[in-house]
Protein backbone atom coordinates (compact mmCIF):
# COMPACT_ATOMS: atom_id res chain seq x y z
CA UNK A 1 0.00 0.00 0.00
CA UNK A 2 1.93 2.79 -1.24
CA UNK A 3 -0.82 5.25 -0.04
CA UNK A 4 0.30 5.03 2.97
CA UNK A 5 2.88 7.43 4.75
CA UNK A 6 5.17 4.87 6.26
CA UNK A 7 5.27 3.33 2.79
CA UNK A 8 6.83 6.41 1.21
CA UNK A 9 9.43 6.95 4.33
CA UNK A 10 10.37 3.14 3.68
CA UNK A 11 10.59 3.48 -0.05
CA UNK A 12 12.97 6.76 -0.17
CA UNK A 13 15.25 4.65 2.21
CA UNK A 14 15.47 1.47 0.10
CA UNK A 15 16.47 4.01 -3.24
CA UNK A 16 18.70 5.76 -0.64
CA UNK A 17 20.36 2.38 0.47
CA UNK A 18 19.91 0.59 -2.51
CA UNK A 19 20.40 3.48 -5.77
CA UNK A 20 22.25 6.09 -4.09
CA UNK A 21 25.23 4.47 -2.34
CA UNK A 22 26.47 3.06 -5.89
CA UNK A 23 26.07 6.49 -7.78
CA UNK A 24 27.35 8.98 -4.97
CA UNK A 25 30.87 8.67 -3.73
CA UNK A 26 31.53 7.49 -0.14
CA UNK A 27 34.85 9.12 0.14
CA UNK A 28 38.11 10.34 -2.37
CA UNK A 29 41.46 9.31 -0.92
CA UNK A 30 44.55 11.10 -0.84
CA UNK A 31 45.52 9.78 -4.50
CA UNK A 32 41.95 11.69 -5.49
CA UNK A 33 40.77 8.29 -6.44
CA UNK A 34 36.82 8.77 -5.84
CA UNK A 35 35.20 4.89 -3.59
CA UNK A 36 32.21 3.61 -4.52
CA UNK A 37 30.10 1.60 -2.61
CA UNK A 38 30.43 -0.83 -5.27
CA UNK A 39 34.67 -0.79 -5.16
CA UNK A 40 34.53 -2.09 -1.88
CA UNK A 41 33.88 -5.58 -3.00
CA UNK A 42 37.51 -5.42 -4.39
CA UNK A 43 38.89 -4.43 -0.59
CA UNK A 44 41.39 -6.61 1.04
CA UNK A 45 39.31 -6.82 4.50
CA UNK A 46 36.48 -8.49 5.22
CA UNK A 47 35.03 -4.99 6.81
CA UNK A 48 35.28 -3.24 2.99
CA UNK A 49 33.55 -6.54 1.39
CA UNK A 50 30.69 -6.58 3.92
CA UNK A 51 29.93 -2.56 2.88
CA UNK A 52 27.82 -2.85 0.17
CA UNK A 53 26.42 -6.22 1.25
CA UNK A 54 24.81 -4.01 3.65
CA UNK A 55 23.63 -1.34 2.15
CA UNK A 56 21.91 -3.82 -0.43
CA UNK A 57 20.13 -5.90 2.78
CA UNK A 58 19.03 -2.49 3.98
CA UNK A 59 17.49 -1.31 0.87
CA UNK A 60 15.88 -5.03 0.70
CA UNK A 61 14.41 -5.18 3.89
CA UNK A 62 13.09 -2.00 3.54
CA UNK A 63 11.51 -2.99 0.01
CA UNK A 64 10.07 -6.40 2.31
CA UNK A 65 8.70 -4.17 4.83
CA UNK A 66 6.60 -2.01 2.59
CA UNK A 67 4.44 -5.21 1.38
CA UNK A 68 3.98 -6.75 4.98
CA UNK A 69 1.01 -3.68 5.46
CA UNK A 70 -1.05 -6.24 6.65
CA UNK A 71 0.76 -6.82 9.72
CA UNK A 72 2.10 -4.04 11.61
CA UNK A 73 3.90 -5.69 14.26
CA UNK A 74 5.91 -7.18 12.00
CA UNK A 75 6.68 -4.67 9.88
CA UNK A 76 8.01 -2.53 13.25
CA UNK A 77 10.47 -5.29 13.93
CA UNK A 78 11.60 -5.73 10.73
CA UNK A 79 11.91 -1.42 10.73
CA UNK A 80 13.52 -1.69 14.32
CA UNK A 81 16.09 -4.43 12.52
CA UNK A 82 16.91 -2.36 9.48
CA UNK A 83 17.76 0.80 12.31
CA UNK A 84 20.20 -1.72 13.84
CA UNK A 85 21.54 -2.51 10.14
CA UNK A 86 21.69 0.93 9.58
CA UNK A 87 23.55 2.00 12.93
CA UNK A 88 25.85 -1.03 12.74
CA UNK A 89 26.41 0.17 8.78
CA UNK A 90 27.36 3.53 9.80
CA UNK A 91 29.92 2.52 12.87
CA UNK A 92 31.67 0.04 10.14
CA UNK A 93 32.06 3.36 7.79
CA UNK A 94 33.69 5.65 10.33
CA UNK A 95 35.89 2.99 11.13
CA UNK A 96 36.59 2.24 7.54
CA UNK A 97 37.49 6.17 7.09
CA UNK A 98 39.20 6.57 10.05
CA UNK A 99 41.79 3.48 9.28
CA UNK A 100 42.39 3.97 5.39
CA UNK A 101 45.90 3.67 4.27
CA UNK A 102 47.26 6.98 3.50
CA UNK A 103 44.59 9.22 5.69
CA UNK A 104 47.29 11.09 7.26
CA UNK A 105 47.12 13.33 4.42
CA UNK A 106 43.57 14.63 3.83
CA UNK A 107 40.96 13.14 2.09
CA UNK A 108 37.16 14.37 1.36
CA UNK A 109 34.68 11.99 3.31
CA UNK A 110 31.19 12.08 0.36
CA UNK A 111 28.10 12.44 0.85
CA UNK A 112 27.55 8.78 0.33
CA UNK A 113 28.92 8.55 3.80
CA UNK A 114 25.30 10.08 5.70
CA UNK A 115 23.28 8.03 3.97
CA UNK A 116 23.00 5.77 7.18
CA UNK A 117 22.31 8.90 9.14
CA UNK A 118 19.13 9.77 6.43
CA UNK A 119 17.61 6.09 6.41
CA UNK A 120 17.73 6.04 10.20
CA UNK A 121 15.72 8.98 10.02
CA UNK A 122 13.61 7.73 7.52
CA UNK A 123 13.14 4.11 9.31
CA UNK A 124 12.27 6.36 12.46
CA UNK A 125 9.52 8.55 10.99
CA UNK A 126 8.04 5.11 9.04
CA UNK A 127 8.39 3.30 12.85
CA UNK A 128 6.18 6.03 14.20
CA UNK A 129 4.17 6.41 11.62
CA UNK A 130 3.33 1.86 11.38
CA UNK A 131 2.59 2.81 15.85
CA UNK A 132 0.30 5.65 14.80
CA UNK A 133 -1.69 3.06 12.57
CA UNK A 134 -0.99 -0.01 15.21
CA UNK A 135 -2.65 2.29 18.10
CA UNK A 136 -5.84 3.59 15.57
CA UNK A 137 -6.46 -0.17 15.29
CA UNK A 138 -6.44 -1.02 18.76
CA UNK A 139 -8.91 2.28 19.65
CA UNK A 140 -10.97 0.98 16.77
CA UNK A 141 -11.08 -2.77 18.33
CA UNK A 142 -11.72 -0.86 21.40
CA UNK A 143 -14.58 0.72 20.37
CA UNK A 144 -17.00 -2.29 18.99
Amino acid sequence: MIQRIQSIYLLIAAVISGGLTFIVSLWTNAKATTIFSMDLFSGVSMFEKMTPILFFISALLSLVTIFLFKNRQLQFVLGRLNILINLFLLVLLIYLSQTLSGEALVSEKGIGMFFPIIVILLLVIANKAIKKDEDLVKSVDRLR
